[in-house]
């Protein structure tokens, strides 16, 4: 007989790395996190911050896109990010790592 209370195990921690550029009071970039950091634990991706603000070349690259995502160093999301797509956008990386170990 099975416990059905029992809660389903998380993910296996990954190597894939998901980095939010973000700006000081950008309400986008703020939505962007809560998603990213909700997903995270079920996804079992990283997750860093990187702020663009004071550095010239940043500024220069997302400003204009924030909040930008970038998921193994392949740009993901600009401007929105949602669950759905999120976590299709993990598993490709997670596989393309999987391939690469394999």
């Amino acid at each position: 007989m099975s416990d059905s209370s029992a809660l389903p195990s998380p993910p296996p921690a990954s190597d894939v790395e998901v980095v939010l550029y973000e700006g000081a009071g950008c309400g986008l970039c703020a939505r962007a996190l809560a998603v990213l950091e909700s997903e995270a634990p079920r996804l079992g991706f990283r997750l860093r911050r990187v702020s663009i603000d004071g550095d010239d070349e940043l500024e220069r690259r997302y400003r204009i896109d924030l909040p930008v995502v970038v998921i193994d160093g392949d740009p993901a999301f600009t401007l929105a990010v949602a669950a759905g797509p999120l976590q299709r956008a993990v598993a490709r990386a997670q596989a393309r790592r999987s391939e690469q170990s394999s």
